[in-house]
């Protein structure tokens, strides 16, 4: 008895230092693994708190920005009919809906980036997850190795925990929480976004439509220079003709470069390509009122195309007169053989004058007689 008893001292004192061992062991190598991923989560999430955040508040603040021009858009357009069609040229409903465009191009931008971002925050933390299982069953399995040398009983508990938590897939937890916040999540395979497929108020109102549209050469108003711009022209059911760098209101916010009131300009009729307008600058743009009435000479890329150009803007205008017609050279007048055909030689100088035809919407310049062709 005395010697199993001292036998149970000894085993029970190689116990207590076995389980000392373990407590040493399981501090300085499991523990700090665990404290490691427990700063790695708390990190995690205080990053996907800032992140998420400053991207929504992007995408809300040009949600914003659109809204408050779709509503300005929605005023010019309601007022249209009521003012009989007329407009400033910064409140054209046309010029108003290419800055929407413009506005909501940006926003869809934002959009997707923040759309992009959540993807690439919802991958990384899938990611992170499977990094989160794989570490705990690392650990796992080393607080069994050290708990290992424990009785039966105790090494079979540990070694049903550690099987318990192999047999947990890396991706277990994740598909878990995808099923469950499934209307929250951004679906991967989903398309992104693009401004043609957006529908909002006014898109197809009557004021936005350009009654025609296309690029025209237009000869400088410098008189010292003697080259030519090509840009972009649109007259809109508003009267007016406007002048763009180019058709592209994505780069920037399509202002126009000029714009001139068809019903108080003077319109010539057109020479093969080209047809002039004489009216006054309305952009409100520094060069413009500098400029103030002057002739502008445009050239169409043929003579068909300028003869449509000539005929929207004679119906904006609701002109009327003779068909234009091409100036004939003036022949020489023939020598007088008596008195008579002296006496009718002014008549005849008279009827090979140059003939002018014009479309001139300005009254008072009719009668004192100024054409423009």
């Amino acid at each position: 008895m005395a010697g199993f008893f001292e036998n149970m001292r000894v085993n029970t004192q190689a116990l207590v230092n076995t389980n000392l061992e373990t407590e040493k062991s399981i501090r300085g190598s499991v523990l700090p693994v665990i404290e490691r991923l427990h700063k790695e989560i708390k990190h995690k999430a205080k990053e996907l708190s800032h992140g998420a955040q400053k991207g929504a508040k992007e995408v809300e603040k040009a949600r914003n920005t659109t809204q408050k021009h779709i509503e300005l858009l929605g005023q010019h357009t309601a007022s249209f009919e009521s003012a009989g069609g007329k407009a400033h040229a910064n409140d054209d409903p046309y010029v108003i809906s290419r800055g929407v465009l413009h506005r909501l191009s940006k926003q869809v931008m934002e959009e997707n980036n923040h759309r992009n971002d959540l993807i690439a925050v919802q991958t990384n933390f899938q990611v992170f997850e499977s990094h989160v299982i794989h570490v705990i069953q690392e650990v796992m399995e080393t607080f069994n190795t050290f708990a290992g040398g424990q009785a039966e009983k105790v090494r079979a508990l540990y070694s049903d925990m550690l099987g318990a938590a192999q047999r947990i897939p890396p991706d277990f937890e994740w598909k878990a929480f995808a099923a469950r916040c499934k209307d929250r999540l951004v679906d991967p395979n989903e398309e992104p976004r693009s401004a043609e497929s957006i529908q909002f108020p006014n898109m197809h109102h009557s004021s936005i439509k350009p009654l025609i549209e296309g690029t025209l050469e237009r000869k400088s108003r410098n008189k010292l220079s003697w080259g030519t711009t090509t840009s972009y022209y649109v007259i809109t059911p508003s009267k007016f003709l406007h002048e763009f760098k180019d058709d592209d209101y994505m780069r920037k916010d399509p202002t126009p470069e000029l714009s001139i009131y068809l019903p108080d300009a003077i319109i010539g009729a057109p020479n093969g390509e080209k047809f002039n307008v004489k009216g006054k600058d309305r952009s409100g743009t520094m060069g413009g009122k500098l400029a103030g009435t002057s002739e502008l000479a445009f050239k169409a890329h043929t003579a068909a195309e300028a003869q449509k150009w000539f005929d929207v803007i004679r119906n904006v205008t609701g002109a009327t007169g003779p068909a234009p017609l091409t100036s004939p050279t003036p022949s020489p007048p023939a020598v007088a053989a008596d008195d008579k055909q002296l006496e009718a030689a002014p008549a005849q100088a008279a009827a090979v004058e140059k003939p002018v035809v014009a479309v001139n919407t300005d009254h008072k310049a009719q009668e004192a007689g100024t054409y423009y062709v």
